[in-house]
Parts: C-alpha cells; structure tokens; sequence
C-alpha cells in the first residue's frame, strides 16, 4: 500500500484490474459553477467524476507547460477554420 501526505493508508488498484494505482488522495471544494460544470461532463461523457478531474489536471499541467516552454495553444473550429487562442489565467 502506499501513503500519501496525511500518512494514510491508500488502496492501489487491483492486480489485472486495468485500473492504475492510487498514489494520492485529496478533498477538493468545489465552488458552485465547477460542481456544475463537473456534473455536465459526467453526464455527457459517462465518466467518473474521479476520471474527470485526473483529466483535467493532466490537460492543465500540459497547457501550463507549453504557455511557460513560450509556446501558444490554439482550438481550430472544424467548420470555419478559425483559430482561437487558448489561455488559463
């Protein structure tokens, strides 16, 4: 088992489970338009809110990475071709 800051003990994902082992555990408040948003995904998409929010955080250290390596990330609509900036203030 491994622990995280708290010392607690946490469970790893089953041998031949397919899941990935759980390294750290976190409460996370979440304000009103975040649970909101969070709930929309995991209506549309069937996720896990767990699965969400590891998703989320893994895009943001991407984009972060990029704008802080000086590179830009950019959403292109399919339909015109446009290109619109993407920035995480």
């Amino acid at each position: 088992m491994t622990t995280n800051a708290g010392s607690k003990p946490l469970r790893s994902g089953k041998r031949g489970s397919g899941l990935p082992p759980v390294v750290d555990r976190i409460t996370v408040a979440l304000i009103r338009r975040a649970a909101e948003d969070l709930q929309r995904l995991h209506d549309r998409t069937g996720l896990s809110k767990t699965d969400i929010v590891n998703r989320a955080i893994s895009v943001y250290e991407f984009v972060d990475s990029e704008t802080q390596a000086g590179n830009n990330v950019y959403v292109r609509d399919h339909k015109t071709g446009d290109y619109q900036l993407v920035r995480f203030l």
